[in-house]
């Protein structure tokens, strides 16, 4: 039986630790200036904890080097990282607070930057929805291709590079999903219902393939109880059914709010 441990990859282990430090910091200077719950909401503050251990638990501990054996584990990493980790992170709107944790001088120099073109419009164009949303979903179909994907199992440089794919791609998505006016989640509503389908198509041509896909990340699956081919085909499922519920309960959420704005604005009359 193969054993498992944490994983304390410096190249992950820094950002997370830093990340957690300079956001816990900001925060903390925030509430002491302007009272807990102020400038940072209580909820965004649980968000951010939220998506940070959902990346804690995928990178860190045993489930990521179990990720390595069993296809199914690594369907599950991807999904928190996509679906979990992702989304509370772009909920918890987290740049504020880290920009406070810096010193007063280096804050606004790097406010001031950010108005700059070379920042401001790359920053635009990769947060419209149209965009996120396709660049999302070239960044999952590619690598599911199986050579692609297997080859993440052989090669450290591959897996980091999927890894950083799906969770950069997945921020900018979920990013301009939740950051638009309220009177807008009508459009974030149908982006992510998109997402849903074309993500859950993905893992029923996974669950359902009659043969093998990928001979590299499902071989050690007999170690687990299970042949190659369920292997795979629970992990298809994994991203057809829970993967596809989030996204599902996301744009109904979104939808939801869409219609509230539109039922709560007061009547036109022609005149």
């Amino acid at each position: 039986m193969i054993g498992y441990e944490w994983s304390f990859d410096p190249f992950v282990i820094t950002p997370l630790a830093l990340s957690g430090a300079l956001y816990t910091s900001g925060v903390a200077r925030l509430w002491a200036r302007a009272g807990i719950g102020q400038s940072v909401k209580l909820w965004q503050a649980v968000c951010f904890a939220g998506g940070w251990l959902s990346l804690l638990a995928a990178l860190v501990t045993p489930l990521h080097e179990m990720g390595e054996h069993l296809f199914t584990a690594h369907m599950i990493e991807h999904e928190m990282l996509m679906a979990v980790a992702a989304p509370l992170l772009a909920l918890s709107r987290p740049i504020g607070a880290f920009l406070f944790a810096l010193p007063k001088s280096w804050r606004h120099a790097l406010s001031r930057r950010a108005a700059d073109q070379w920042i401001a419009m790359p920053w635009r164009w990769l947060t419209r929805p149209l965009n996120a949303t396709v660049l999302h979903g070239i960044a999952i179909w590619v690598w599911h291709v199986p050579p692609l994907f297997d080859s993440t199992v052989t090669n450290e440089t591959m897996h980091r590079l999927q890894h950083i794919s799906f969770l950069v791609t997945a921020l900018f998505f979920w990013w301009a999903m939740f950051r638009r006016a309220r009177a807008d989640y009508g459009i974030g509503a149908f982006h992510v219902a998109a997402t849903m389908v074309h993500t859950s198509i993905l893992g029923a041509l996974i669950a359902l393939s009659p043969r093998l896909l990928y001979g590299l990340q499902t071989r050690d699956a007999p170690a687990f109880g299970l042949t190659p081919l369920e292997d795979q085909q629970l992990g298809g499922l994994i991203m057809w059914v829970p993967a596809g519920a989030i996204y599902a309960v996301i744009a109904l959420v979104l939808a939801w709010l869409w219609i509230g704005t539109r039922s709560s604005r007061p009547p036109s009359y022609a005149k």
